[in-house]
């Protein structure tokens, strides 16, 4: 469906033919990975119905997930591995046909790493509402139109009760690990309530019990950004040529994000006040590198992710909250029955240690007891995936015991 069949609004001139040979250098209207195009590593479970925890439906879920190792007979040594908001099932492994970047977090996977696939079956979904893969808004309806804007709300715990049909295709019980940093740290706390006694061990990373007011806000700042940019069409740019798509608002977004993902002494060291132009500052057509970094990652996130899926994800991300329906947080922890590690980053600004420190002080099977691992490093919010050796030295003393 085209813009202009839904939208009132003037396009500004018609599509000339040199924009659309400009627009081939252009981002795609979609980062999302479509039907069709090569699979690469992924693998899929087509899981029926699903309905959402707040109305609406989709008549066949289908989760794309990927795996590492093999399932043993009872099927006790499977690991569950749960991405971040923009990460996805590509965990370990390299860029090319069907993977548009190499895994997000390298050297955690593989025969004698701390995911060691001499001993486990590693499985790590793309999540519900997600976009390479999964069911989501660029997934197409039953009239054969990509659901767009009008993809159900989605919450943390529809997401969860997907993962968990996934595990059920797949025949597995009981996971011997659920994993997962950030929002995936959120989702395997979830998984960890939801269903105790299907987590032997859990590891939580940099996720909060809850999401707090500011980061909320925050995502309601960088969806506002990717709506407001004028080819964003509510919600339906699918069918536009490239570069006609609401790239823009999303490298925004993705900017807006990255201010939370990486602390404020790491940019002072790395970039400072360095300016990279002859002309002085002011002068139009200069730029201080701070600028040049946030660009390049705003504008390379646009080729591999999709518009509104990112929205449907960061309202996924603001339900988020343990204790609801449950008597509050700390009765929610109680729940939690495995043998918890819970993991913070001293430089983290997003979800400060306090939040992690909160969740292992309620669990009452703690690894480190009253108190997170806490990791310091330079690098904010991203040290749970840039720390590797620490992390993987922690996840293999857990799963070691």
């Amino acid at each position: 469906m085209h813009w202009s069949d839904h939208d009132d609004s003037p396009r500004l001139g018609p599509i000339r033919s040199d924009e659309l040979r400009a627009a081939s250098l252009r981002p795609p209207v979609t980062g999302a990975w479509r039907d069709g195009e090569p699979v690469g590593d992924r693998r899929f479970a087509w899981l029926g119905s699903f309905d959402f925890e707040h109305g609406g439906q989709v008549p066949l879920l289908r989760i794309a997930y990927e795996s590492w190792g093999e399932l043993n007979a009872d099927a006790s040594n499977a690991v569950l591995v749960l991405h971040a908001l923009t990460g996805d099932s590509h965990v370990e492994g390299a860029a090319g046909a069907g993977h548009s970047t190499v895994g997000w977090w390298p050297g955690l996977i593989g025969p004698g790493l701390p995911l060691d696939t001499d001993r486990y079956f590693i499985v790590a979904p793309n999540m519900l509402g997600g976009c390479q893969g999964s069911t989501g808004p660029a997934s197409l309806d039953d009239r054969g139109e990509e659901y767009g804007a009008d993809f159900p709300h989605t919450t943390v715990r529809d997401q969860v009760r997907a993962q968990a049909l996934l595990a059920d295709h797949l025949g597995i019980e009981r996971f011997a690990a659920v994993i997962g940093g950030s929002m995936g740290g959120m989702h395997a706390l979830e998984f960890s309530i939801m269903h105790p006694q299907r987590v032997a061990k859990l590891v939580v990373l940099s996720a909060p019990a809850l999401l707090d007011a500011q980061t909320i806000a925050q995502n309601t700042l960088q969806a506002d950004a990717i709506r407001l940019d004028p080819w964003f069409h509510g919600g339906r740019y699918y069918d536009e040529p490239a570069g006609f798509g609401p790239h823009r608002g999303l490298a925004l977004a993705r900017r807006l994000a990255m201010l939370g993902y990486r602390s404020q002494t790491e940019l002072d060291d790395r970039f400072g006040r360095s300016w990279q132009s002859s002309l002085a500052p002011g002068e139009d057509g200069g730029r201080y590198a701070v600028e040049s970094y946030l660009d390049f990652h705003g504008n390379r996130f646009t080729r591999r992710f999709d518009a509104n899926s990112y929205i449907t994800l960061t309202q996924a991300m603001n339900s988020h909250n343990v204790g609801l329906g449950r008597g509050g947080v700390e009765r929610a922890l109680d729940l939690v029955e495995a043998e918890t590690l819970v993991v913070g980053i001293d430089s983290d600004s997003l979800f400060p240690v306090s939040s992690q420190h909160r969740i292992a002080a309620g669990i009452r099977n703690s690894f480190t007891r009253d108190e997170a691992l806490v990791i310091s490093s330079p690098f904010g919010h991203d040290g749970f995936l840039l720390e590797i050796h620490h992390v993987g030295d922690a996840i293999r003393s857990l799963l070691a015991r």
